[in-house]
């Protein structure tokens, strides 16, 4: 489901981190990832996130250890505004998927990743 390199690890990591449901990873990682040229021969690097389930306040953002990780992102609670802070959230998590997509795409693309799997013994018995 989705195109994408690896968003889903992304998004498990910040959920578990965050006290989130991990079941919800499923829609998470249904993202699309896309990178363009443009006419500035620059590339535009996208990411979209159809669903994106997350919140701020109740199941497991309560406990401990998953607060400290709310409150260190600044979006613990539900904010001035009901739901700005999980909207925030939204962000913070979509941003993180986007710098994990271009850099695992970008290693990908350099030969990187392959090389780093071969020197480290990957697939080896």
């Amino acid at each position: 489901m989705g195109f994408n390199a690896h968003a889903a690890n992304v998004i498990a990591a910040i959920y578990l981190a965050c006290g989130q449901d991990a079941a919800h990873v499923v829609e998470g990682s249904t993202a699309i990832t896309s990178m363009e040229l443009t006419k500035y021969e620059e590339i535009h690097c996208s990411v979209t996130l159809p669903a994106l389930p997350v919140g701020t306040v109740g199941g497991g953002t309560g406990l401990g250890t998953q607060r400290d990780c709310l409150n260190i992102l600044g979006v613990a609670g539900a904010g001035d505004t009901p739901g700005i802070n999980s909207r925030k959230f939204a962000e913070i998590v979509a941003s993180a998927v986007l710098a994990g997509e271009i850099s695992l795409i970008g290693a990908q693309a350099a030969g990187h990743l392959a090389r780093a799997h071969a020197q480290l013994g990957r697939g080896k018995f």
